[in-house]
Order: C-alpha cells, then structure tokens, then sequence
C-alpha cells in the first residue's frame, strides 16, 4: 500500500533519469508530488456553438471537419495546414503552422474538440494553432487542466499521469477540527487535494483553494502563536526600572523623537513584568532604533546581567562598537568586539573574560552563536536586521539563556497584514518619527538619454568632496538578461568615466576579508565610488555618500530600492537617489513614481506587496519565513484573520496542544515546517 512518505521512484514511469528531474523540483516523495500545486488551469469544459465564439479569446467548440483548405509551403521553415470545420450554427477555419503530419492524422467526416483563440479573418471565423482531439479519443480537453511549474524533461500531460496513480487513495489525514469543517463548510483535504490538482468544475476548484489556503494560514498562526502562549505564561528575568536610566536619557547630546519614547516606554513596560519578552522595534532606516538597544542594554546592565547583539555583518557590528562604547564606556560599562576577524589570541581573551563576567556587553555577527561563547549572566540579547539571520542562528543566540530577554530590531517596513504572519509570536513596536536632522534624499527616475547626464551629476559631487555608490542587479552579464547592466560591466566604464578617481568594486561573490576591507575603505573616505551589488543594503553607515545610483532598479523590488536608498542622506549633506529605470512598461515607471513621491518606508512597503505580492516582499526569502504554496496574507486578510482567531481559541483552550482532542496538531505543525523549508 503507497503511503505519502514513499518515493516518487516506485511509480510507474519513474526510472532513475526521471526521478532527477523531479529532485530539481523538490519532489522525493508522493507527498511532495501531491503538495505540487499547479500554478494556472487552463479550461476548455465549456463547449459552445461557433455562432457564440468570443473573438479574442481562447474558445471551445465541438466541430465536424468537413474539407481541407490549404496544405502548403510558405516560406522556408514555415508551412500551413487548414481545414474547414462546422457545427450546427456555422462554420470555422482551422489553421496549423509547421504540422504538415496533420494532414493524415486529421480525417474528413469525424468529429474533434477544437480549443485555441477566435479571431475574424478574411470576413470568417478563423482559429489558428489550437489543440485538438477526435471526439472519441479525448485525452486532455473539455475539462479543466492544471498547468505546473515544470523542468525541461517532463510536460504536463505525463506529470498528471503520474498524480493519477495516487490522487484517489486518500493519504492525508484530516487536520483540521470537525468544528472549523462545520462552522466554514470546508471540503475534507482529500478532497480539496483532489480538487486542486483536477477541478470538476470552478467551484470545486474554489472550494479547494479556499480549504487549503485557510490550512495554510491556520497552521502557521497556530504554530507561532503557541511558543507566545507558553512565553506568556513562563516566568523569566524581571527587570528594575532604575533612575539612572532615565538620567542617562535626559543626557545624551540629541532628544529622542515621540517614537523612539513610546517603543522604549512598552520595552519597560515588558522588562518589569518578569515573563518572557520577545519584541519587535521596528522602524524604518534612519529612524534610531540603536539608541534603543544602547539604552536597554544600559538598563540590563544597572540590574547585573550581560547584554548581546548580532548584526549581519563586520562593518555594522564594528559601527555598533564605537557607538556602544562612546556612551558606555565612561561609565564604566565593559564593551567586546567578537567577529570573524578577530584573531584567536584576543577572542580567547573575550571569551574567558564573558565566562567570567567581565565582559558586560558583547557586540558580533553569527560569531556570537558559537558554542564556546558562553555568558556569566545572560539577561539581554539584541538581534539587529532580524530577516538576516536564519531562525535557527537566532535560536542558538537565544538558547545562550532562554530566561533572557529578546529585542529583534528591524530597518524593514513590514506592512501589517505581513506582520501578523511573519511576526505573530511577538509583540511590535513601530518607531515611525524621524530624528531631527535627518536628510530627505532627493529621488529622481531616469532612462537611458539621462545616464551620461546623472554620471557627470556624480562626478560633481566627488569633486565637492563626497562619495557615491552605484549599484547593480547582476555580478556578470548574462544572455538571458541582455538589458541588465551586470556589475563588473558598469566597473568597467565607470572606471574609465572615474579614472582620475578612486573606483573599487564590491559584491557578494569576493571572499569575506576582501568584502570587509572595501567597505571600511570607503567608510574611511579611502574609495570615491563604490561600484557594488545588494550587498551594501545594510550594514555600511558613511554619512559622506551622498548619491546612490541604481542600475535596472526596474529590477529591484520597492522595498529594497529604499532599503538601498537608505545608506545615502546619512549626514548633513544634501543627497540624492537616481533611478536608472529601463523597464519599458508603464507599471515600471509607475513604481519609479511611487519611489520618488515617497521617502515613507512603511507606504512604499504596503505598495510593494499590493504590486508583486507577499512572496517578494523582503527582497530575499528569509530561513523559516513561511513559503505559503497558495495562501497570500495581503491578498487574503480575511481568511487570515478568521485562522489567527481560531488558532488562538484553541490555544486558549490548550496552550501546549498536548490534550487528547489536538495532540495530533502537534505533529501537523512540525510537518508543516518541514514542507515549507
């Protein structure tokens, strides 16, 4: 008996070279192949008269051929085959191109399916290159076909072949409860599978997807709304709420904006309650949120504990270091530094000094996850631009002390329907007020007759003292993207249009010391222009780059152009973002538009996910962010919200799923996790 666990290889038809083909889908099981869901249908299960033929759009009739017009040669590599066909209520032209073996193949007299796109030609009802099949012989038409995501070596036809050998055999265990079948009226999840892959009808089709969809969002809230339930109720550190904290506040040489108040006011509010805490400051580039964890840490500090933060990369952790320390530091507050780099000599040193206790705060990148780096008295961790790491480094920081408490900090504007998804086990703070001081970048869109003019812009700058970035899509240039500007081809010129200033090259392909070393160059004022990839996005700080040029930014998602904008207008001179646009279609230019009316990270989010949808929206997948196969939580907000109430009625009625009538959703959540990553 097959079970969902099995191999695709005892299939039938399944031999060694077809079983690769499906591993580069990420298809090794029966229950991969039945998770495969088609990406489009096309449906030609309505027949109608040729009478009823809407031009302009594929069609199905049921047709008698009844002669053949044409069978000829009309160019080199081109030949032409028609017949004539009828139904009751007239007559159509039937055209192929380049199928001369239809000439036997189609016979006069019998009747076929025909389903391609109608058009008028020459006064009559013409249909030119459609499927067909003998009525007797109707293999793929007059029903409604899925149409997957394949790879060269296998088509559509036997893909369905081979989801017939198992679709009837009902292998999925329901995992939804009989009262959320009951109160939506929602298929069973055979059935909905079924139905998924093989709709009888449109609305059995809806009926599947909709099923599925709320699944999707219903495992995913349950599983991260049950670790807040259980945080909510275990006792952790309970912190005080010393008056030299607020001293030093009301001491630092810059007042802190209304929202850097507020999400310090609701991270106090958390550290006196002495449950687990797990935040979310979220704020867009700019907005001083590290402030924020200095204060925190300070706070963490006067109570007796050690801090921690994990940044994703050297040059932002070492920029952390000398921020932490210039205000710490005359307080007596011991600061590290513990990063790749750091030669084996003084690592050893920090390390036996953290164990210790001599070590009040430690700042690094994934170095910190190590299992040698081991704290006296863990209270504080601090996770800077969160969707860097992977959920598992996070956990690993987080095991260090699981009594500790948690500030994830965030330069990402997330919209608020993704963050019910992506962050529903914490709780969020949204700084959205600007320091005083900080610079409106100027964004300008261009097209290929402005280039020349832009570069003799930036030249302009350097030449008052400035640096520039310009930054590319692609590392090298590609066939199949011959309009893209590759990296090392726009290094190339722009050397030659720069040659009498200093130009370096930066992507993530350069091994991790000669990365490093570029960027603190150019932080050092040592590179006039960096030439660079994504990989500035975050963690380079250089208050004197001023202009930031983006190459295809048609390319770029919204989000991550004004992530990219972000490391311009970081000082107190004047900046500007050129966006070198050469998309040619309208949506392109009117997400340029929307670039450059806006300097409002949280909008421009909402406007990203409304154009390209959920998947996309933080540019980069990140590790453990779910990979919903149907469900699209902007698109559907309402289904969403029905599953986050019902996951979290039934937390409520069982924290820990480990009752008898929801143990199985156990299981269900930790499969759902393996099926997504």
């Amino acid at each position: 008996m097959v079970s969902l666990g099995d191999s695709i290889k005892f299939l039938k038809t399944v031999g060694p070279k077809r079983e690769e083909l499906f591993h580069k889908l990420g298809i090794y099981t029966i229950k991969d192949l039945l998770l495969y869901y088609p990406r489009r249908y096309e449906d030609s299960s309505k027949i109608i008269k040729i009478k009823d033929a809407v031009i302009g759009e594929k069609n199905t009739f049921k047709v008698r051929i009844i002669s053949k017009l044409q069978s000829r040669k009309i160019r080199k590599g081109l030949s032409l085959v028609s017949f004539l066909g009828e139904d009751e209520t007239g007559e159509t032209e039937i055209s192929f191109f380049n199928a001369f073996y239809l000439n036997s193949q189609i016979k006069i007299g019998s009747t076929y399916l025909v389903y391609g796109k109608a058009n008028i030609f020459k006064g009559r009802l013409s249909i030119s290159s459609p499927e067909i099949e003998e009525i007797s012989q109707v293999k793929k038409l007059g029903k409604i076909s899925p149409i997957y995501n394949l790879t060269e070596g296998l088509n559509n036809y036997s893909f369905e072949k081979l989801l017939e050998q198992v679709i009837d055999e009902d292998l999925f265990r329901e995992n939804l409860t009989k009262e959320i079948l009951k109160k939506y009226s929602f298929l069973g999840k055979n059935e909905a599978i079924k139905n998924i892959h093989f709709p009888s009808s449109r609305k059995s089709y809806i009926l599947a997807r909709q099923r599925l969809i709320y699944e999707e969002l219903f495992l995913f809230e349950l599983s991260i709304l049950k670790n807040k339930f259980q945080n909510e109720r275990r006792d952790a550190i309970k912190f005080e709420i010393y008056d030299e904290v607020y001293e030093f506040i009301n001491n630092l040489p810059f007042e802190l904006t209304e929202g850097q108040k507020n999400a310090l006011d609701e991270v106090f509010e958390d550290m006196k309650k002495g449950k687990s805490i797990n935040r979310l400051i979220q704020g867009d580039v700019g907005s001083g949120k590290t402030i924020i964890a200095i204060i925190i840490m300070y706070l963490a500090y006067l109570n007796g504990y050690q801090s921690s933060i994990m940044a994703p990369t050297e040059i932002l952790a070492k920029q952390h270091f000398e921020s932490f320390t210039q205000l710490l530091e005359p307080l007596g507050i011991k600061v590290k530094l513990l990063i790749g780099s750091t030669t084996k000599k003084v690592k050893m040193d920090i390390l036996d000094n953290l164990e210790m206790g001599s070590v009040d705060i430690l700042i690094g990148t994934h170095a910190l996850i190590e299992e040698n780096v081991k704290f006296r008295k863990l209270g504080l961790n601090v996770i800077d631009e969160q969707h860097r790491f992977g959920v598992v480094q996070r956990n690993r920081l987080q095991n260090k002390n699981k009594d500790a408490a948690t500030i994830i900090m965030s330069a990402t504007p997330i919209p608020r329907s993704l963050s019910l998804v992506l962050y529903a086990d914490l709780d969020i703070s949204v700084i959205k007020t600007m320091p005083k001081g900080r610079q409106k970048i100027d964004t300008i869109a261009i097209n290929e007759t402005m280039e020349e003019k832009s570069l003799a812009f930036i030249k302009k700058e350097i030449d008052s003292g400035r640096q520039a970035y310009v930054i590319c899509a692609l590392i090298e240039e590609n066939e199949d993207y011959e309009e893209l500007k590759s990296v090392e081809e726009v290094y190339e010129k722009l050397s030659d249009y720069f040659k009498e200033y200093k130009v370096a090259l930066l992507h993530g392909k350069m091994k991790a010391d000669e990365k490093n070393k570029i960027m603190e160059d150019f932080a050092n004022g040592e590179i006039n222009l960096l030439v660079s990839t994504t990989v500035i996005e975050v963690g380079i700080n250089v208050p004197n780059a001023t202009v930031m040029m983006i190459y295809n930014a048609e390319r770029f998602g919204l989000s991550t152009l004004h992530q990219l904008r972000g490391r311009v207008g970081r000082g107190e001179y004047k900046s500007y973002c050129i966006l070198y646009n050469l998309g040619k279609t309208e949506i392109s230019w009117e997400r340029m538009k929307i670039m450059t009316e806006s300097n409002d990270g949280f909008y421009i989010a909402n406007k990203d996910l409304e154009l390209r949808g959920f998947g996309d929206i933080l540019g980069t997948r990140q590790s453990g962010m779910p990979n919903l196969r149907l469900a699209d939580p902007f698109r559907d907000t309402e289904i969403l919200k029905y599953a986050t109430d019902d996951a979290k009625n039934i937390l409520r009625e069982d924290p820990n799923l480990d009752g008898n009538k929801y143990s199985y959703l156990n299981k269900e959540i930790t499969d759902f996790y393996s099926d997504l990553n």
